[in-house]
């Protein structure tokens, strides 16, 4: 990037700072949502696809190339208008590939409407392993909140913290055929939103840098991929 040139960036807080994330040696296809910023943010993010198109590509290209797997990114907005569509074509043919599904439950790119209809996480756990998907894993930063509907989860599907995101991946793509990663975790900007209106509970915790002992070596920064930081 040059001086004075000025791109966009994930807000601070995003969930999409830690679940673009892929596991060395693998790689990923971008699709439509704010999630596509990872493409500049040498996240092995490449290429995009129109809504319910992501992973089409690779179809293609499976045959042709040594990878084995892919990771196609995939958010819950997209998911509910077309992207069933996708994931069910790469059921049907037979590649190795993982979807993961990002609901962060807005519609975020365009300002933060909720998202068409009502499925949640448990509803989506059941409409793809009626699918056919061969694995499906919820990976979240509140593990907790799924102790009370862990009975409306397709049966197989496992919850692990999002701190487990690398190993899950690892997992996952050594799984042959289609399996799906839903990373749960509100948008950073709906959260604000939503605790400005009392409707969600303002954490107590909060993280501070303390620069009498800060040696300015930014890898805060670089981990976090945050703005603020």
């Amino acid at each position: 990037v040059t001086t004075g040139d000025s791109i966009p960036w994930f807000c601070s807080g995003c969930p999409h700072n830690m679940s673009t994330r892929v596991p060395e040696g693998s790689r990923a296809m971008a699709g439509i949502g704010c999630h596509y910023m990872a493409v500049w943010m040498d996240r092995s993010t490449v290429t995009f696809s129109q809504m319910g198109g992501e992973g089409v590509s690779w179809v293609g290209q499976a045959p042709f190339t040594s990878d084995k797997h892919l990771f196609a990114n995939l958010g819950d907005g997209t998911y509910y208008h077309s992207g069933l569509l996708a994931v069910r074509q790469s059921v049907a043919a037979g590649v190795n590939i993982t979807y993961k599904i990002l609901f962060n439950d807005a519609v975020a790119m365009t300002g933060g409407q909720p998202v068409d209809g009502t499925m949640r996480v448990p509803e989506m756990t059941r409409e793809l392993d009626a699918e056919g998907v061969k694995r499906i894993v919820v990976v979240t930063d509140e593990p907790d909140k799924y102790d009370a509907v862990k009975g409306r989860l397709a049966s197989g599907v496992t919850v692990r913290h999002r701190d487990e995101l690398d190993a899950v991946q690892r997992e996952l793509r050594e799984i042959a055929g289609c399996t799906v990663l839903i990373y749960d975790q509100t948008c950073a900007t709906e959260k604000r939103r939503r605790r400005k209106r009392g409707t969600m509970e303002d954490p107590a915790k909060r993280v501070v840098i303390n620069e009498l002992v800060c040696e300015g070596c930014g890898d805060c920064s670089e981990q976090s991929n945050c703005l603020s930081v």
